[in-house]
């Protein structure tokens, strides 16, 4: 009887279990249907759900694309049951259709300035935009016309394809054009009504039950006057009672407020007239005294234009289009062929000009015509022009030229004393190798063997005798090496003392660029603790090896004066990229402030005037890097040490190396 009971309730379910309406949606604006804050609203949802309520069955809305709910109508195995969609008033679509809900209609739609469009004939030969599926679609099928029919899946790609010129006209419907329009300020209603239509429900055929049920709801719903009610809150076309007494007494006070506001008007505008004759004599004194102004002003422009013009150096104002505003100067120079950087590249003025009207920065350049040195700047004035000042420097040239050679002969006579101290060093060792090796070997050994094995227990020199001769041997190892390392060290300073050839560039090597300059300087880095890490192999670049030994002799040393003996730590690195090379010399030192940053490769400026700087090793690394065609990176905090980064283009490209410790001290 229990299992009886069981199966009964099982069967009985179905026939007591509430079928779920699907109600499918497509629009996302209002007032039709949209979601907000993910609730779904509007009339189309708030009418299928009160409709739901009088068929006593809950709605599940459903949201998906025009085109896929029209697809799931057409089959019978959707889930979708009803959607609400515009047909045209004539004409029925295949679907199972339901009473009007609210009318619409379609017109069309053109850019601003296109001819009015007053009936079908009008379109004859245009690009007509239609949706796919819309009520427009379906009366057209009906009723071809002679145009070229675009469909697209929205209105809105047909006032995408308006506004680039694809179509010529769209056909809309009225609610979804209006909410466009906005967003599309170029494109008008061009005609009226050409389709008029109807919002109805719609299902599959297979649903013809559940839609005559739906249609019986809608019109309970209209009689009575909920419907109305419904089409008043969304749509606000609700009966509105006109109170022609109320209206004639708004209409008294307004004009009551209007005659106050006109008496008031009046009092202000002769308050205003008065004002404005003494405004006016105002004026006229103040004229009087502009005009002695102008002619003061008129003379002092004409002095500052004498003064500008007899500065000795070209001053001249371009704009962004290189029209010539003012110059003191024929200015021929500047666009002259012979007119070049100092390294030999071109310079192009109008290059130049927009370079620094669009980054905002001034641009600061040593030129070089036939045997003359120039300077060019060109620097951003008010809004798109620029000011060029070219002067020439040929002297100031020769002077830096000078002055680089003596920094180099200074810097080398700073190293005299180390290498003099690396040269007797090895000196020393040697002589007392050899001493050591005359006495020992002359001594000990004849009668090494034969004392051995008279006496096992013999020393020499506090040492066994195989321990001794091994120390020999070693002896003779430190001996050649020092050896080798005088005549390395020598080398190198006499290389370091050869002039400078400008065109004297071949292919060298970073890594033996930074050993020579370690050895030349080991006598100061010996106090402090240093490590190189070099890559292999080599990073290759055409250049002039004494000029760069010079630069980095220069570092070095600047990196020994920034941190203190013995927790003093500098590192030396060479890398590289897939065009570029890289020695980087980092330092745990005193750093420096923003304000000594900027101007450390100006010549003559050194913070350590107390202690011998002569403040031009900066200065002329900066124009050996520029004549290399390179660059340096300077990165500095205080009390926490500098990295200066000199940046060369590799003369082959490399693979990315990897980097090897090759020195610790």
């Amino acid at each position: 009887m229990k299992y009886c009971l069981c199966l009964l309730l099982l069967l009985s379910f179905p026939l007591t279990a509430k079928e779920t309406i699907v109600f499918g949606v497509h629009s996302t604006t209002a007032p039709l249907e949209w979601r907000d804050n993910g609730v779904d609203q509007g009339f189309h949802v708030e009418l299928m759900d009160r409709i739901g309520q009088m068929l006593d069955r809950p709605i599940m809305v459903r949201r998906k694309t025009f085109q896929q709910l029209m697809t799931d109508m057409h089959d019978i195995h959707s889930p979708i049951d009803v959607v609400a969609v515009v047909s045209p008033t004539n004409v029925r679509r295949e679907l199972s259709q339901s009473d009007p809900i609210y009318a619409t209609h379609a017109k069309a739609y053109t850019l601003q300035g296109k001819d009015y469009i007053d009936n079908w004939s009008d379109l004859v030969g245009k690009r007509v935009a239609i949706k796919s599926g819309a009520f427009v679609d379906v009366f057209l099928t009906n009723q071809p016309q002679n145009f070229t029919q675009v469909k697209v899946d929205l209105y809105e790609t047909g006032f995408q394809k308006l506004m680039t010129n694809e179509v010529d006209v769209v056909l809309a419907e009225n609610f979804v054009a209006r909410r466009l329009q906005p967003k599309y300020p170029l494109v008008r209603s061009s005609s009226d009504a050409l389709i008029f239509g109807a919002f109805t429900f719609v299902s599959n055929p297979s649903d013809a039950a559940l839609l005559h049920e739906i249609n019986d709801a809608l019109r309970q719903l209209k009689i009575s006057g909920e419907y109305d009610r419904l089409v008043n809150k969304w749509f606000g076309m609700g009966r509105e009672k006109f109170d022609i007494t109320s209206t004639q007494r708004k209409m008294l006070i307004l004009s009551i407020v209007i005659s106050i506001i006109s008496a008031i008007g009046m009092l202000y505008t002769f308050s205003v007239s008065r004002r404005l004759k003494f405004r006016s004599e105002a004026l006229a004194l103040e004229l009087q005294q502009r005009e002695i102004a102008e002619q003061k002003i008129r003379s002092l422009s004409q002095q500052f234009q004498a003064v500008l013009d007899g500065i000795p150096h070209g001053m001249t104002i371009f704009d962004k289009k290189m029209q010539c505003l003012w110059s003191n100067d024929n200015n021929q120079l500047l666009t002259h062929s012979q007119f070049h950087y100092v390294d030999g590249a071109p310079f192009v003025l109008a290059t130049g000009v927009k370079s620094v009207i669009e980054s905002k920065k001034s641009l600061i350049a040593d030129m070089r015509y036939l045997a003359q040195y120039w300077q060019v700047q060109i620097h951003p004035i008010a809004e798109e022009q620029v000011v060029v000042l070219l002067e020439e420097n040929t002297e100031q040239q020769h002077l830096r030229q000078a002055n680089d050679e003596a920094s180099r002969l200074a810097s080398l006579g700073e190293l005299s004393a180390g290498v003099a101290h690396e040269i007797n060093n090895p000196t020393g060792i040697i002589i007392h190798s050899i001493a050591l090796f005359a006495e020992a070997m002359k001594d000990l050994r004849p009668a090494a063997d034969y004392y051995q094995q008279q006496n096992p227990f013999w020393l020499v020199a506090g040492l066994e005798p195989q321990a001794a001769f091994d120390e020999i041997n070693h002896s003779t190892e430190v001996v050649e090496e020092s050896a080798k390392r005088i005549s390395r060290i020598v080398n190198d300073l006499k290389r370091y003392a050869l002039p400078n050839l400008a065109s004297n560039h071949q292919a060298i090597s970073l890594n033996e660029v930074v050993q020579v300059a370690q050895r030349l300087t080991s006598n100061q880095l010996k106090r402090y603790q240093v490590r190189m890490e070099l890559a292999e192999p080599s990073p290759m670049i055409n250049g002039d090896a004494q000029q760069l030994h010079q630069v980095m002799i220069n570092l070095i040393q600047n990196a020994c004066h920034a941190t203190q003996p013995g927790d003093g730590q500098i590192t030396i690195k060479t890398y590289s990229s897939k065009s570029a090379g890289y020695i980087s010399v980092e330092d745990n030192g005193s750093g420096m402030n923003k304000e000594t940053l900027k101007r450390i490769t100006e010549p003559f400026f050194t913070t350590r005037r107390s202690h011998g700087g002569s403040g031009l090793g900066l200065s002329v690394c900066s124009r050996i890097l520029k004549e290399h065609h390179g660059h340096m990176k300077v990165t500095s905090t205080i009390n926490e040490g500098s990295c200066f980064t000199l940046v060369f283009s590799l003369l082959t490209p490399n693979q990315p190396n990897n980097v090897t410790e090759v020195a610790r001290s």
